[in-house]
């Protein structure tokens, strides 16, 4: 008899000696609460699965050290279980229904970007488990995809896509004294689609008129064809809602075609990699944020001095984003009964003003959609500078 066959005919045996010692493997510790975390670890954009990662567990190093969370009289540990999406749809969902079926996790954070984050949350719906995503803007996330109702179990901590295209047109034409505008996004990602169409609607709305509306499809390298045709229409600006991995490409063809407008970026700007793999074509463009490193709240500045003392960096917006659903998950489990899937759903539901890093976060009765403000940022040399915020 082999070694393996050996060892798989004395786990049963094994399995019972551990349980009569008041240890079995299988058993749910009772002390602790399982947390699911799903990030883009690898794939396209792993920058911002690195800093949501990071984020969340730095805020569980954090309560854990702190004693724990108090429910229902319990002190309970929490362990937080992490899942790599790859950045695709069905990793996501694949990681959602990994976490509830078989980890058996009270709530899941993540995933970070809406083409990930939206059959994610189906998932959590579906089997009526409370999923916060950090960075999702695109409205599908929290909608019933059949009926355009809210879902029940979904809640975001940032701000959606249409109030974005509303700060970013109100930006351009008040500020920026713009009249015509050009939009170049991934019509194959879900975020940069609806921030495309929806900053066009807000646009013209306000009394701008869009020249040129071009797209590509994620995995595309060459952008002449669209950038000539956007040269030709002579924008004021150019609106780029692409990821940041995208964005460096785009942003070096667009200037050796000499394109010497402004551009102008959604919060899928974000990462710092941005300035590294644009190589300067960017520099003195403005982009729409969630919050912003140097006009830091107390609150913020405690969160960025804790994530540089234990990362060596500055967070940027995705690692603020999780810290503040972590912390809007840890105080839904604070304020629930007990720790069970619907007692924490319904305290989350029922959170209104969290003193957020990045900014107050209120929920309205029935939505799981912040209001919340939005920052402008500029790029000035490898740093992300802050220019004004907006208000809901």
């Amino acid at each position: 008899m082999n070694n393996r066959l050996s060892l798989f005919l004395k786990l049963p045996v094994l399995a019972a000696m551990i349980a009569l010692a008041g240890c079995d493997p299988n058993a749910h510790n009772a002390d602790t609460i399982k947390v699911g975390a799903i990030v883009e670890l690898t794939g396209d954009m792993p920058a911002v699965g690195a800093s949501s990662r990071n984020a969340a567990q730095l805020a569980v190093a954090e309560i854990n050290g702190a004693g724990g969370i108090e429910i229902g009289g319990k002190t309970y540990k929490v362990e937080l279980l992490i899942e790599d999406n790859a950045a695709k749809p069905d990793q996501s969902a694949a990681a959602a229904n990994k976490l509830i079926t078989q980890d058996e996790v009270v709530a899941i954070v993540g995933p970070n970007a809406s083409l990930g984050a939206i059959p994610a949350a189906e998932i959590a719906e579906a089997n009526q488990t409370l999923l916060v995503t950090p960075w999702s803007t695109n409205p599908k996330t929290t909608l019933n995809t059949t009926t355009g109702t809210p879902k029940k179990y979904v809640f975001r901590a940032c701000f959606t896509d249409p109030f974005e295209g509303r700060v970013l047109a109100r930006f351009i034409i008040d500020k920026l004294e713009a009249k015509t505008a050009a939009v170049l996004y991934d019509v194959a990602s879900e975020a940069p689609k609806s921030q495309a169409e929806l900053f066009r609607q807000t646009f013209e709305q306000l009394g701008g008129k869009v020249v040129a509306f071009e797209a590509y499809t994620t995995g595309d390298r060459d952008f002449s064809a669209q950038l000539t045709k956007i040269r030709s229409a002579k924008p004021d600006v150019l609106f780029l809602p692409s990821y940041y991995n995208d964005v460096g490409l785009i942003s070096q063809q667009a200037r050796r075609q000499g394109f010497d407008k402004t551009l102008i970026g959604s919060d899928a700007w974000s990462s710092p990699e941005l300035v590294k793999l644009a190589k300067g074509a960017v520099e003195g463009a403005y982009f729409a944020n969630h919050y912003a490193a140097d006009s830091a709240t107390p609150a913020a500045r405690e969160f960025i001095a804790a994530y540089r003392q234990k990362y060596g960096k500055t967070p940027d917006d995705v690692a603020a984003l999780t810290y503040d659903a972590m912390g809007l998950l840890f105080a839904a489990l604070k304020a629930a009964p007990a720790p069970e899937r619907q007692a924490v759903r319904d305290a989350m539901a029922g959170i209104s003003g969290y003193p957020g890093v990045t900014g107050e976060i209120r929920f309205t009765p029935g939505s799981g959609d912040p209001v919340k403000s939005a920052v402008i940022m500029q790029v000035k040399g490898d740093q992300f500078s802050w220019v004004m915020n907006a208000a809901p």
